[in-house]
């Protein structure tokens, strides 16, 4: 949008400056290649409907401040140079019988100023204007400006309420809370809370802010809403292809990780079986998973099993040479971003390994079950077709991970670690814990020789929204139940035997950190596939 609303903001960490710092937005390491055409995808513009958004690159600074805690972030906030919002077909006239799309507000409330911040640091003076809408109108962000008086009201326009989503809090940007500060100020990230693949909420890019003493008001701005179905900027196929060659990450697993991961197709041609409760004998199963049951739910009548014979030692390792990632494309935040979620298969997922301070207890069942599906997220900007960030699962969660916190091998592809035995997804080589206070379940990443070139060896299952292509979906994707057998067992006296061989002083202390571990470490019970997963339609959990 225009004025505050295109407001671009910074984080810093380290020593303040004493004038506001000069920032460059971050660019990929490589230049973006010419996408092939085809669309309304990468041409810069992307219309909601009655309203056409545009990626704003030009930002001029208008305030940035330091508090004196080094472990507390900085911020700078800027404003778009020259930028003015337009509806189609609307000459943003007044308000009249036929509500135009969008609207000036009809005056502004100062939310906060530096004038009520005394010994912290910051680089001149600071305002935080809400402007109000006019009736049946919402604003969709702040405005910040460097004087007391009010910013103009021709600076920015507010949106017709029903071309807008809801919107909430998410993750924090500035706090700033001393014995300087009158009136606290709290400076959220904003996104729209109907998100997924079938959203329509479209995030601005502007943030919440409030001072404590009004923390808990409700949210009073507003996202867009794409009234446009045709989501005329997604990528065509040739155009996903393309991004996937350009951006595909190289998936790392540990070096001491013995199981390795496959291709599907392998695993059942080397001796998967399916059972049907009820039934001691399970069925081969084809390479293409033609036999299994499709569509329903997981109600427990059928699942997937390792081979009885000898071969099961075999399977268990995956097949590396075989190895690709599995593909669904679908529309994120209302179809201004692409999500290329990509997915991981391993026919096993070994035991855990238990961190006890200085202690490391692999375990001997514990974590253990067949079949391991895994997956990371790349979110592209359909605006230019840049990489924007990536969601790394790991377990039942995840984190996105801005671009400028990636590692990168070659280009602009990043790097993936997966972690031994586990498979979750991380950023960075390490050591990942799974618990407090420096005991829970171990997640190791580092490179090997073992790894995955997920640019060159991936296939695309899944794009809901590329109907005219004439798309097929394996049929092993239609299989909704368990991809591998629930087996309990006591696992209460392995855990036991590790309590035993502690001191005495710190055995109460581990022993309630492993009754708040995951209930899957307790038992063995198969995953359902990508299909059955929350976010194969709704986002990631984050």
């Amino acid at each position: 949008m225009s004025g505050g609303y295109g407001c671009r903001l910074f984080c810093w960490n380290g020593v303040y400056d004493a004038l506001a710092p000069e920032l460059e937005p971050y660019s990929l390491p490589a230049p973006l290649p010419e996408w092939p055409k085809g669309k309304g995808f990468a041409t810069g513009i992307i219309s909601l409907g009655e309203i056409e958004v545009v990626k704003i690159n030009d930002f001029e600074s208008v305030w940035s401040c330091r508090p004196w805690s080094k472990k507390a972030k900085g911020a700078a906030f800027y404003k778009p140079r020259g930028a003015r919002a337009k509806a189609k077909g609307d000459n943003l006239s007044p308000v009249q019988t036929q509500l135009s799309a969008l609207a000036e507000p009809v005056d502004y409330t100062l939310v906060w100023c530096t004038d009520e911040w005394g010994g912290e640091r910051h680089h001149g003076c600071g305002y935080f204007w809400l402007p109000i809408p006019p009736e049946g109108y919402r604003a969709v962000g702040y405005v910040v400006s460097e004087k007391p008086d009010k910013p103009s009201l021709e600076d920015v326009r507010c949106v017709r309420a029903d071309l807008t989503e809801t919107c909430e809090k998410h993750g924090t940007i500035l706090d700033l809370e001393s014995k300087s500060v009158e009136s606290p100020f709290h400076v959220s990230k904003m996104r729209p809370c109907d998100r997924g693949m079938l959203g329509k909420g479209v995030s601005v890019g502007t943030f919440f802010c409030t001072s404590y003493l009004n923390s808990t008001k409700e949210v009073d701005i507003a996202c867009l809403k794409n009234l446009d179905s045709t989501l005329h900027a997604m990528p065509t196929l040739e155009q996903v292809h393309a991004l996937i060659k350009h951006y595909g990450p190289t998936v790392f697993f540990h070096p001491n990780d013995k199981y390795l991961p496959s291709s599907v197709p392998w695993f059942f041609k080397n001796g998967a079986m399916l059972y049907k409760k009820g039934e001691a004998n399970g069925l081969s199963i084809d390479s293409k998973g033609s036999i299994l049951p499709c569509g329903g739910s997981n109600d427990g009548e059928y699942w997937i099993d390792l081979p009885s014979d000898d071969s099961r030692d075999t399977v268990i390792c995956g097949d590396l040479e075989s190895a690709e990632l599995y593909v669904h494309v679908k529309p994120a935040l209302g179809g201004t971003f692409t999500d290329i979620v990509m997915w991981v298969f391993c026919p096993f997922n070994g035991p855990a390994t238990i961190k006890l301070g200085i202690m490391n207890i692999a375990l001997n069942r514990i974590g253990q079950h067949v079949s391991d599906w895994e997956h990371f997220t790349l979110r592209v900007s359909n605006f230019t077709g840049e990489l924007w960030s990536i969601y790394f699962s790991q377990h039942s969660g995840g984190e996105w991970v801005d671009v400028n916190d990636l590692e990168f091998i070659e280009g602009n592809k990043a790097v993936v670690y997966s972690s031994k035995s586990g498979h979750a997804s991380f950023p960075h080589p390490g050591c990942y814990l799974q618990g407090t206070l420096g005991i829970g379940v171990r997640n190791d990443a580092a490179r090997s020789k073992s790894y995955v070139d997920s640019s060159a060896n991936y296939k695309i299952i899944a794009a809901e929204y590329l109907s005219d292509e004439n798309f097929t979906e394996p049929p092993w994707l239609q299989f909704m139940r368990e991809w591998g057998p629930t087996i309990k067992y006591d696992s209460r006296s392995e855990i036991e035997k590790i309590v035993s061989h502690l001191p005495f002083f710190i055995r109460f202390s581990v022993e309630s950190i492993f009754e708040k571990l995951p209930n899957e470490l307790y038992g063995e019970e198969g995953p359902t596939g990508p299909k059955e997963k929350n976010n194969w339609i709704g986002d990631e959990r984050s």
